[in-house]
């Protein structure tokens, strides 16, 4: 009689002393997780990366809120705690691009570290020469030495883009899942910094973000195991070369435009606290848009949530002219945040596939220098706009900021070839 193999499914027979043992041949399966967001964190090392990254980027929506009321309530001047703020910007947009070329070149923990240090002593130093009464142009120099703060958001991105390369789809969710850290993280910062300098002294708020930036990075560039490979030199030179990325970049800067518009226009037309309900529509919407499948044409794409970010920036100025119900406007804003998440995420995605290979921290940086950028710009047209044609009027800034955004993309953005 031949040997007839039995089915794998059937159960395995075997005797242990005086015993029958029935034991199933194969183990069950186990059934794989259908959240995306779970098989994200799942990733061996990325769970204690992500908890530091977390850490330190909390700070980065502490450090303005705190520097104005630390500096406004000791000087009383709000136009000097402004122009210091406004200083710090300018620095980084300047210093920035060149740290995260470092961190390309040389690596995140060896740049990171040492760089996260000098910020946290700039810090503190801007918080002794306020306590102390020290002159002015001190207030300048201590904060634009904070300019050196690593871009944490851009090398956390590049971790998931180095452990998911060859993966569109994790690394669509990646994307989606660290800009809802950035909608968190500006939504829950400067509501903690202004309750740290109320509920303790003016300069908790600065004190405590210096102590999270430190301990985040730290805590981060531990993590050695995920960190990306240093790409060996080259001579490529800037990712502003590529092209495609020129006009990325200025699509960048005009949305950036778009926030800083809307957060001095409703703030003068409403208060400050209303805006947490545009950065929780945009966390939300960007978890949801996480677990939607990759775009295969992720220009296409990309122009699809310009437009629906320009219609829906209209919202809120509807409100305003037509009823003077907060309700309302809050409604409003919470659907207008809907639009930023998905955005950023495509536009980032675009700027990770157009960055040549080793230089995505510097991509990524320049991307959100020109942010920080429009943000400023936005705020001083916002700001114009509120003062001479009115709160109402104010918000036509950011719905022609989005519509800037939108013709930018659509004329000079390029659909990257694949590497």
């Amino acid at each position: 009689m031949p040997y007839e193999r039995a089915p794998a499914d059937r159960p395995m027979l075997a005797v242990s002393g005086d015993l029958l043992v029935i034991a199933p041949r194969t183990a069950p399966a186990r059934r794989a997780s259908t959240n995306p967001y779970r098989r994200l964190l799942a990733t061996p090392g990325a769970r204690a990366f992500t908890a530091g990254n977390l850490l330190a980027r909390l700070p980065m929506g502490m450090f303005s809120v705190s520097a104005v009321i630390m500096i406004a309530g000791s000087r009383g001047s709000y136009a000097l705690a402004g122009a210091v703020t406004a200083t710090g910007l300018a620095a980084t947009a300047v210093v920035a691009p060149w740290t995260a070329r470092l961190v390309d070149r040389y690596g995140q923990a060896r740049i990171a570290v040492p760089a996260t240090a000098i910020a946290a002593l700039g810090s503190l130093a801007l918080l002794l020469c306020v306590h102390y009464g020290a002159p002015s142009w001190t207030l300048f120099a201590s904060y634009a030495a904070t300019a050196t703060t690593p871009n944490t958001g851009g090398m956390s991105r590049a971790r998931w883009a180095h452990l998911h390369r060859g993966d569109p789809a994790a690394l669509h969710t990646a994307n989606s899942f660290e800009q809802a850290a950035d909608e968190l993280c500006f939504m829950l910062g400067p509501a903690l910094a202004a309750l740290l300098c109320a509920a303790l002294f003016p300069e908790a708020g600065t004190l405590v973000g210096a102590v999270l930036l430190m301990t985040g990075v730290l805590i981060f560039a531990a993590q050695r195991a995920t960190e990306p490979p240093v790409a060996p030199r080259t001579h490529a030179g800037t990712p502003l070369r590529t092209p495609g990325m020129p006009a990325l970049l200025a699509a960048f800067l005009a949305t950036g435009a778009v926030f800083g518009a809307m957060e001095v226009v409703t703030i003068a037309h409403a208060g400050g606290a209303i805006l947490a309900l545009q950065a929780a529509g945009s966390c939300v919407a960007g978890l949801l848009y996480g677990s939607l499948r990759p775009a295969a044409d992720i220009r296409s794409r990309l122009l699809i949530c310009l437009a629906g970010m320009t219609t829906l920036m209209s919202l809120p100025l509807l409100a305003a002219a037509s009823t003077d119900s907060l309700l309302a406007l809050a409604g409003a804003l919470l659907l207008a945040g809907a639009a930023t998440a998905p955005t950023m995420v495509t536009g980032m995605t675009l700027v990770q596939r157009l960055t040549p290979e080793g230089q995505l921290n510097e991509g990524m940086t320049l991307a959100v220098t020109a942010l920080l950028g429009g943000i400023a710009a936005g705020s001083a047209t916002g700001g114009w706009m509120v003062e001479h044609t009115g709160q109402v009027t104010g918000y036509a800034a950011p719905v022609c900021a989005a519509a800037l955004a939108l013709t930018i993309a659509t004329i000079g953005v390029r659909a990257p070839r694949d590497r």
